[in-house]
């Protein structure tokens, strides 16, 4: 890649390049900061328990003109006359008075039980508690409902007592653990009702305790991050798209065919605007329940391309290794990010693919589902464990073959000095890049963790959770932008220029057999410096 514009580029424009750079990145900061609300909220729902003794078919509401005959405690007469099949917990999501929006792009679901301890009624250890779920919508609060999905599932249910159970503390409450309970792909209605019953035989939910309340938290995409989150999208789609146009436009004015290293980052412009799409715009028209997944599906490409590119980088600047140029020269490391990759799809295909027809699925319901996904999870990890091994060893080989190389500079011709210092210069600058953004991705995720999602400053309050969502989402445009841009050929690199390079690599290709002589670097660099003179 001889001839790259970061060669060409003189100092002053670089730091100009960098200030650039700089600027852009603490715009998209500070747009999550200050004008971003935060990405999520949950809502808390207390289930209403209504009852249905005669279990007729229809829609249970909690509250309204049409509101169900119901039961405020299990503690009341009226619900000692009743059977544990009788009572059908009831919630209308949203709240009172308001409504749902396809602004808030998906809505997420936990149960939380409260079940009070009793001597005679205690939950077993490794229970399974059995739901019985269904969920109807409608956009008018006169219409009637319509279901949407309904399913029988079953879920775990990990509870603890930190006190002695005894006598004295009965009607005290277990500390159970939040029950995955539903996610919908998109909310492209107004309301929801969620009805769910827990049946009850001598085989079903037996030894899940005495539960005396559920909640249903309802956890969902803010609409006001969702605008802020679409606008950065739409705002970066072209500005990578058509430098990915420009780039491969200057790649066909070359007079040689395009190498493996222009190749791949062609193909990480092209994964960028892949991630970049909005999408979301068109979401508000259409019920598309499989956005979630095809946003999971648009960053593991990029981030499988990326990983590739890094491979490739590296491989291509070690400077004497014959095996250049060829994809194959790289099968272990890019197929251990392939193979990486489709393992972390097919998880993600057992969870979110079958949520298109059952949002309430969940694969950790199961024994065997929860050892599979975690088997899943540790192969991808082991995978790329080793790739970070991998990479970690090309870049400590081509420093030494810098090193090697920087030592001998002084010895060898104008022409081929010029060339090692471009390949030098941008293997260095590469490398200080992708640690700032690695750097940086690091210190942000540590922020959102040990912050509370939103700090004080004076009069203004800074969302932190947003600014770092922003943040990486900006950063990582920008080093594919840069990427693109610095490694462009540059405009002054023409057919002639192509010619040298291709008789520079003649002469390493020369070189490198000669050195592997009985000759020493003195006479290998005259020689090498008598072709270059012919």
């Amino acid at each position: 890649m001889a001839g790259a514009i970061i060669e060409n580029m003189s100092t002053k424009k670089l730091v100009i390049f960098g200030f650039f750079f700089l600027l852009v990145q603490i715009i998209s900061i500070m747009v999550g900061a200050f004008i971003a609300p935060s990405p999520t909220s949950a809502i808390r729902y207390l289930a209403t328990k209504c009852i249905n003794r005669h279990r007729t078919p229809g829609w249970l509401m909690p509250w309204g003109s049409n509101r169900c005959q119901q039961i405020h405690s299990f503690d009341e007469p009226l619900a000692k006359l009743l059977d544990a099949n009788d009572i059908v917990f009831s919630v209308h999501v949203p709240l009172p008075n308001k409504e749902m929006s396809p602004w808030f792009q998906y809505m997420l679901a936990v149960l939380q039980f409260d079940i009070a301890f009793k001597m005679i009624n205690q939950i077993e250890e490794d229970v399974t508690i059995t739901i019985d779920a269904g969920l109807a919508h409608r956009d008018d609060l006169r219409s009637e409902w319509t279901l949407k999905y309904h399913s029988v599932e079953q879920r775990p249910l990990k509870c603890s007592f930190e006190i002695p159970k005894t006598y004295e503390n009965e009607g005290r409450f277990y500390q159970c653990e939040p029950v995955p309970f539903m996610e919908l792909g998109t909310v492209a209605h107004k309301y929801f009702l969620i009805n769910l019953r827990l049946p009850v035989n001598d085989t079903v939910n037996v030894g899940i305790g005495d539960i005396k309340d559920v909640h249903i938290v309802g956890i969902h995409q803010n609409g006001g991050f969702t605008k802020v989150w679409i606008s950065i999208k739409t705002a970066f789609t072209p500005w990578i798209f058509i430098e990915t146009v420009w780039y491969w436009h200057r790649i066909s004015l070359m007079a040689r065919p395009p190498v493996l290293l222009e190749k791949v980052i062609f193909a990480l412009g092209i994964s960028m605007t892949f991630l970049n799409v909005p999408l979301e715009w068109l979401s508000f028209g259409f019920e598309w329940t499989w956005m979630l997944l095809l946003e999971d599906v648009q960053q593991g490409v990029f981030y499988s391309i990326l990983f590739c590119f890094w491979i490739v980088f590296c491989g291509e600047h070690l400077m004497d290794q014959r095996q250049r140029n060829r994809l194959s020269a790289y099968w272990w490391q890019v197929g251990l990010v392939m193979f990486g990759s489709s393992v972390l799809l097919i998880f993600d295909l057992s969870e979110r693919g079958v949520h298109l027809t059952n949002p309430f699925y969940s694969v950790w319901a199961s024994e065997v589902g929860t050892n599979v996904a975690k088997t899943f999870i540790i192969v991808a990890g082991i995978s790329v464990c080793l790739y970070f091994f991998s990479l970690c060893g090309m870049v400590r080989c081509v420093f030494r073959n810098i090193g090697g190389k920087i030592q001998q500079l002084p010895a060898m011709p104008e022409a081929r000095r010029r060339h090692y210092k471009g390949i030098i210069f941008r293997f260095k600058f590469l490398m200080l890049v992708t640690l700032i953004c690695a750097a940086m991705t690091v210190v942000f995720f540590i922020l959102n963790q040990v912050s509370e999602g939103h700090w004080h400053w004076g009069d203004y309050t800074l969302q932190v959770h947003s600014a770092f969502l922003t943040g990486i989402y900006g950063m990582w445009n920008l080093y594919v932008f840069t990427i693109i841009f610095l490694y462009a050929p540059s405009h002054k690199y023409r057919r002639r220029d192509s010619q040298q390079t291709d008789m520079l690599e003649k002469l390493e290709s020369q070189e490198t057999e000669l050195t592997r002589g009985e000759q020493g670097p003195t006479e290998t660099y005259r020689i090498t410096g008598k072709v270059a003179e012919e």
